[in-house]
């Protein structure tokens, strides 16, 4: 299995409600580093999985969506826990609509993508599924 990874960062605000969250139940900011790694079985006629350039550019365009926002304050996620595990999955399908939509061709040949959300050097979650055709 073939794979390749781009990396960006976005800063937001949010609360967690509820108590497992401790002291993150107070609003609080935080700074992801966000891993998109996207995987395949093959590569293409040019020995590559994707362009580089378009991962990294969907993956800034999609970031923009949360970067300096109180989640809290975001209609979308009104009433939704924004944990880490669950932006790792927004971003995740914003990414594959955006490749559906514009990178059909790409995104019929990718065979599974994985986003990582970082918090520090001790703590990250992922979400990676199969792709959906």
């Amino acid at each position: 299995m073939y794979s390749i990874t781009v990396r960006n960062n976005i800063l937001i605000a949010h609360s967690l409600p509820g108590d497992v969250f401790g002291p993150a139940q107070n609003m609080h900011g935080a700074t992801y580093i966000v891993d998109a790694e996207f995987f395949s079985e093959n590569v293409n006629q040019y020995n590559i999985i994707m362009d580089l350039g378009v991962v990294t550019n969907i993956l800034a365009e999609v970031l923009k969506f949360y970067s300096y926002k109180n989640l809290d304050e975001v209609d979308e996620f009104k009433n939704i826990i924004t944990s880490t595990e669950f932006l790792a999955k927004d971003i995740y399908d914003r990414i594959c609509a955006r490749l559906k939509k514009d990178f059909n061709e790409d995104y019929q040949t990718l065979h599974k993508l994985k986003i990582t959300l970082t918090e520090s050097n001790v703590a990250w979650a992922s979400f990676e599924k199969e792709i959906d055709k």
